[in-house]
């Protein structure tokens, strides 16, 4: 059986990123639940170099050697885990810019996590009224737990153990996994409606 593909889109601009640590540790905590029952390669796509690419493509409309690889990647992945900094209370413009040069039904049904950081907790709320409509619209399967690690939640030695980001990295990588392994939600088999009385029989039930 082939490793699952899970793909990491990392729109961090700086060098180190905390955008990028956020999603390599959402990355290796997805692959850690996963490999109880599966294998899964884990790949970084740094939008940082290719931002005169995704220009050009959106001018052009034709991408580069390394752009279109990247769509290809992320277009093929099982598990997507999207990760942007928070710039003007939304998502960055290069972030965006990536998503609109692939095609709009690309990622119908792609399980994704959607994550951020930022310098305050206040922006934290970009993950629900813009990130989460933006995957919505191309029909990708949003994990419930979107993770958002401000600057404080890195704590002053830097790492993403202290404070409650590393609760939600495991939470939100859970479901992830639950999402690729096609588990999340499932019930007992059959029709839930199955056993319903039509609303006809229920209000013959009530007449004398």
């Amino acid at each position: 059986m082939e490793p699952l593909k899970l793909v990491a889109v990392s729109a961090g601009l700086r060098e180190p990123s905390s955008t990028r640590l956020l999603a390599d540790r959402l990355a290796e905590a997805t692959r850690a639940r996963l490999a109880g029952e599966r294998e899964a390669e884990v790949r970084v796509v740094e939008l940082r170099g290719l931002a005169v690419d995704i220009a050009n493509n959106l001018v052009t409309g034709f991408p580069g050697a390394a752009l279109r690889e990247a769509v290809e990647a992320v277009t093929a992945a099982d598990g997507l885990i999207a990760v942007s900094p928070i710039f003007t209370a939304s998502y960055s413009g290069l972030f965006k810019s990536f998503f609109d040069v692939i095609e709009n039904t690309a990622l119908t049904g792609k399980p994704v996590l959607i994550a951020a950081t930022g310098g305050t907790a206040r922006h934290s709320l970009a993950l629900e009224h813009a990130l989460r409509p933006m995957f919505a619209y191309l029909r990708a399967v949003v994990a419930p737990t979107a993770v958002y690690a401000a600057t404080e939640d890195w704590g002053s030695g830097g790492d993403g153990s202290t404070g409650g980001l590393a609760g939600r990295i495991e939470r939100a990588a859970g479901e992830l996994a639950d999402l690729v392994l096609g588990r999340y939600g499932a019930g007992p088999a059959g029709d839930p409606f199955e056993d319903v009385v039509p609303f006809e029989q229920q209000l013959a039930a009530l007449r004398p």
